[in-house]
């Protein structure tokens, strides 16, 4: 039996789908209202990870756990890591982020994973992570422009970004989950090819049959976007890694998935194509 966390996210919804497809699996969620994947042998526990008794609940019995946190104050990795061992689950896979490895990146977003992993690391349970790049899911925040007059608009629009469908993420995930000798292993993420926000518009415009325009925000705009929906101090760490990216740190392309899952990482091309109904007015409410 595997516990899949973060279910109502990007990746760990298609985790919690893969491993349902294939036997039962179980979802702790602080909403499980929101859990979409469903089925006989899909159990889902309430609760969060600052209750210990709802983690005991929802560790009983299990043998992995597919781990997402994003606070960036609560101690949540090492809060699963601790009741984990307790319940006796022999492996846990961490949904980590590739800048963990990189020596320049200093953000607070890194230096939290940084010390999550090593919270899972310290547990004395046997241990994986999975360190995507950006998602291309991320583009999901141009809906609304584009939708609204046909723009897109993000800061550094000329830097490369070899970023990565989430399903492939989530497939690497669950070979990890299933499969054997990943114990101890850290897996880097990416997608096959890097991209630009210029050519991301360009595949949209494509993909959705409509003229898109791509607009660079100055970075005191891009700045008053981010506060608008994040703390200074984590809205600064999006910056940071914003010119680490035009700095050509982001556009290394590694063959993680192809190696584990036996096929290559899906293209932009493709997600935008998959996911185009996303982008559309309809869908918006506009």
């Amino acid at each position: 039996m595997i516990l899949v966390t973060g279910a109502t996210g990007a990746v760990g919804g298609e985790v919690a789908r893969l491993l349902a497809a294939e036997g039962p699996v179980r979802i702790l969620a602080r909403r499980p209202e929101r859990v979409t994947v469903h089925g006989p042998g899909v159990e889902v526990v309430a609760g969060e990870y600052a209750d210990r008794e709802a983690l005991d609940r929802a560790l009983r019995g299990i043998d992995a756990v597919f781990l997402v946190t994003n606070s960036p104050t609560e101690p949540d990795d090492s809060r699963v890591a601790t009741a984990a061992r307790a319940a006796g689950v022999r492996h846990l896979v961490k949904l980590s982020m590739m800048s963990v490895e990189e020596p320049g990146a200093d953000d607070l977003i890194t230096r939290l994973q940084r010390g999550n992993e090593q919270a899972v690391r310290e547990s004395g349970v046997a241990w994986t992570f999975v360190r995507p790049r950006t998602f291309m899911s991320n583009t999901l925040s141009w809906a609304a422009g584009i939708a609204s007059d046909g723009v897109v608009r993000a800061l550094y629009g000329d830097s490369p970004v070899a970023c990565v469908d989430p399903r492939d993420v989530a497939a690497v995930a669950v070979a990890a989950l299933t499969g054997t000798g990943h114990e101890g292993r850290a897996y880097a993420v990416s997608g096959p090819e890097p991209v630009t926000a210029r050519e991301q518009t360009a595949h949209l415009s494509e993909v959705l049959g409509r003229p898109l325009r791509f607009e660079q925000l100055p970075l005191d705009r891009a700045r008053e976007a981010l506060l608008a929906k994040h703390p200074r101090p984590v809205a600064e760490a999006f910056l940071e890694s914003a010119e680490r990216q035009r700095a050509g740190v982001k556009a290394a392309v590694v063959p993680t998935v192809e190696e584990l899952t036996g096929r290559p990482a899906r293209r932009f091309r493709t997600w935008a194509s998959d996911h185009a109904e996303s982008f559309t007015a309809a869908d918006l409410g506009v």
